[in-house]
């Protein structure tokens, strides 16, 4: 039997008024996965455990069977494994976005205008994060670029400082009362401050300008943590397992899981990446000895944080006709028995274009069990219809797993 999670991250949502009162599940044209709703066992169930805030980071460990509550230090530290920093046990790592702010004089005037500064390119970021590391590094602090926006800041034997807001969170809204004000937080303020100073007449950021598109004029530092522990998913449940995805954060949980994180061309973390090479890769992973494949899917969540429903429908869309159509057809052409877990982290609603910690709705489809219990479709509100409620994502996985 092999074993194969489809994450779309994001993708459930809340009933909106442009879509008829429906949900992008209920709108998306996703036969397959529906077929495979009907004929499995469709829930909820509980991602986010109480005091924790609805990340990807807390919702994919979980997804992936781990006690969040016992093993979770941050998001930053997931994200600076992928990276390849090498972290002490006295560092504490924070996530540094490249963020578009407005123009006003006052730092503390402006608001958050791009959380991703216009999706800017990775080859762009670079640059910018590597002029920014020449003239704020230190021997306590140091700047190191990842993938598109998302970046990280390391500090030598640093203090957390708690009180850190996800730009995500305050799209097109004043940063006044987001800023950090502890005495640590006040320390990397100052950072984001001298960061803006630097970048706005950078020359990359000019031909941005020049060309429509976003500048990416300031750091924004949240996602602090320390040094994670993260036992092996092999010791965990006896499984060799693989990775694929576009991000930092799910390809350091990878690294730290010991699994194979395998890179996939033309994977963007947004709705145009590459469907059909995550597929292609599941299934050549499975073929070479992988008992569990987890393909993390960005783009759902992507379009939920930009209130872009459209390509939100789209991205489902792609999931069900380029991911689990071709996984589905596949396996079957070469009589291999799988279980497969198609589900979200969480959802992030357009309307409110952040994460959320409603329930998720869950399939597990056995190809050797068409045994189904009660869905018409997968949508949000036939799960919540059948009546399986899993409170857990650590008790989904055994669940996914039993044989």
């Amino acid at each position: 039997m092999k074993y194969i999670v489809i994450l779309g991250d994001g993708m459930a949502d809340y009933c909106q008024k442009r879509l008829n009162d429906k949900t992008p599940l209920e709108v998306a044209n996703i036969p397959i996965v529906d077929y495979m709703a009907k004929n499995g066992e469709v829930g909820l169930c509980r991602t986010i455990p109480d005091g924790l805030k609805p990340g990807s980071d807390v919702a994919n460990l979980s997804v992936l069977g781990y006690d969040v509550k016992a093993c979770y230090t941050g998001r930053s530290p997931l994200e600076a494994a992928s990276i390849g920093i090498n972290i002490q046990d006295t560092d504490v790592t924070l996530r540094a976005n490249l963020v578009t702010l407005s123009n006003e004089e006052n730092y503390v005037d402006k608001t958050m205008l791009d959380y991703s500064a216009g999706e800017i390119s990775t080859q762009e970021a670079r640059e910018l994060i590597e002029f920014l590391a020449e003239k704020l590094n230190s021997e306590k602090v140091k700047l190191y670029a990842g993938i598109s926006y998302r970046h990280c800041l390391v500090v030598e034997n640093g203090s957390l400082a708690g009180d850190f807001t996800p730009p995500h969170d305050i799209t097109n809204q004043p940063i006044k009362n987001h800023l950090p004000t502890s005495s640590v937080g006040k320390e990397y303020l100052e950072l984001m401050v001298k960061s803006y100073d630097l970048l706005k007449d950078h020359p990359v950021n000019k031909k941005r300008i020049s060309l429509g598109k976003r500048p990416a004029n300031s750091l924004w530092f949240w996602g602090e943590g320390t040094k994670p522990r993260l036992e092996k998913f092999k010791d965990r449940y006896g499984l060799k397992g693989a990775m694929i995805s576009a991000v930092d954060l799910l390809k350091g949980i990878g690294k730290l899981a010991d699994m194979k994180v395998i890179e996939v061309e033309g994977a963007t973390g947004n709705y145009d990446t590459n469907f059909s090479g995550k597929a292609k890769a599941c299934v050549d992973a499975l073929a070479s000895g992988i008992d569990f494949c987890y393909i993390h899917i960005e783009a759902p969540d992507e379009c939920g944080h930009h209130g872009d429903a459209d390509n939100k429908i789209f991205s489902i869309e792609q999931i069900d006709q380029k991911v689990v159509k071709y996984i589905k057809e596949e396996m079957e052409n070469r009589g291999e028995e799988y279980s497969m877990l198609i589900c979200p982290d969480h959802p992030t609603p357009l309307c409110k274009m952040t994460h959320v910690s409603d329930p998720i709705p869950f399939i597990i489809y056995r190809s050797n069990e068409l045994k189904g219990n009660g869905a018409k479709a997968y949508t949000e509100k036939e799960a919540l219809g059948t009546g399986l409620y899993i409170e857990s994502g650590e008790q989904l996985m055994k669940r996914f797993l039993e044989k």
